[in-house]
């Protein structure tokens, strides 16, 4: 079985982004809903510590039981992810989402750790096969890759603007409110998703279904597969390490406030989101002259120079400046990976996808892990030569990219 499907054939034209909104709203509105509770959890860490009666350091440590759990989960699971409809699995993640958000509304720290357990596995379920259906969606390769790319804009939309969105609400009922509001809302989902997947087919056949391990080995037959998940999950790796370390760097070199931080992180957010959306448009453009690999080597460049320069600039304005262009890059790469995977991996898009996940959660932890290292042994330099020696090696994986052969 081929895991390419007419790759060289295209359409005359891709179908623009409010059409192609129109069409996948319920995919956008899933990985919307998926950000939540995570978004509740980091807003109100103060006093959801207190209700569980633990210290802030304790409480916000269960998150990494998240990431740990998206790992495992996304690496046990990636071979079954294009076995059933899209939609039942969605279905599936989005069930688990509303169960999770209900028990952290518990708020004792047996409930906010299975919270933080399920909320991993659940995206990792999620994410992948939401991708997958918008992808599923459209026949040709430029407009399959870029609905996958439409969501992941709608994902880091989402996590640039939850916060002040769920402020309002949370002004009402508090922050069990809004996990209960998030609950309800992901169930709902999960009982539509549900009643559209009965009656769709897997999108690997019977008569060409492969075993767990044959899976990973048709999955590292894929040309560039293997250099594309290790760019993933480095770039995942330098930027997440990054911004664990943003607001620390920006208060003591500049003396910059939580309430002008905040203005810094929005300006990140948006950078973000912004590459992201352009990035994906323009490839799934006709008349793109830049291919996605030579796109993704010309992001993963821009961002190895951005952060060599950020730790050592004089000035907040160029620092600010480096800062929008560090999340720039980074989201081209993202979106340059996510088409690149699309396209090239056919029927197995959702299990491709699914790998791509877990490897970025392993990237979260690593970031963040290096960066905190090279913090103690050299200070912001030290952060510097970490970060920037990670890209570099992403920057290497992205030059094999670009010389392999489709």
């Amino acid at each position: 079985m081929t895991t390419q499907q007419n790759l060289t054939a295209r359409p005359a034209e891709v179908p623009g982004d409010l059409r192609m909104a129109r069409r996948l709203w319920p995919f956008l509105l899933a990985s919307t809903v998926s950000l939540i509770p995570f978004t509740v959890f980091g807003m109100y860490l103060v006093p959801i510590s207190e209700a569980a009666g633990g210290s802030v350091a304790e409480i916000g440590g269960l998150r990494g039981l998240g990431g740990l759990a998206a790992l495992a989960v996304g690496v046990l699971l990636a071979p079954l992810m294009d076995r059933a409809p899209r939609e039942l699995v969605a279905a599936g993640g989005l069930a688990l989402l509303g169960v999770s958000a209900a028990l952290g509304a518990v708020g004792n720290v047996f409930a906010l750790a299975a919270f933080c357990l399920l909320i991993g596995a659940s995206t990792s379920i999620l994410a992948p096969s939401i991708g997958a259906a918008a992808a599923d969606r459209f026949r040709s390769p430029a407009a399959a890759g870029r609905a996958a790319t439409l969501v992941s804009a709608t994902t880091s939309a989402m996590a640039m603007l939850a916060a002040p969105v769920l402020a309002v609400p949370g002004l009402i009922w508090g922050w069990r409110g809004n996990l209960l509001g998030a609950s309800v809302i992901a169930l709902a989902l999960a009982a539509a998703f549900f009643i559209r997947g009965r009656g769709r087919k897997a999108p690997i056949t019977k008569g060409g279904r492969m075993s767990y391990l044959a899976t990973y080995r048709e999955l590292a037959r894929i040309p560039g597969a293997v250099p594309l998940l290790a760019v993933a999950m480095l770039r995942t790796a330098a930027f997440m390490g990054y911004l664990a370390y943003l607001a620390a760097f920006y208060d003591e070199k500049f003396d910059l406030a939580p309430g002008w931080f905040a203005l810094v992180w929005s300006l990140s957010g948006a950078s973000f989101f912004v590459g992201n959306l352009l990035a994906g448009r323009y490839l799934a453009t006709e008349r793109a002259w830049i291919t996605p690999e030579r796109m993704l080597l010309a992001g993963i460049t821009v961002a190895l120079i951005a952060v060599s320069a950020f730790y050592f600039s004089p000035t907040l304005p160029l620092t600010l400046l480096l800062t929008a262009v560090m999340g720039a890059g980074h989201a081209t790469v993202a979106a340059c990976v996510t088409t690149l995977l699309v396209r090239r991996s056919g029927d197995l898009r959702g299990s491709a996808l699914s790998v791509n996940a877990a490897g970025m959660s392993l990237g979260t932890f690593v970031g963040a892990a290096a960066g905190g290292v090279g913090l103690g042994l050299g200070g912001y330099p030290g952060t510097a030569m970490t970060f920037a020696g990670i890209t570099l090696i992403a920057t290497l994986c992205a030059l094999r990219i670009h010389h392999t052969p489709q």
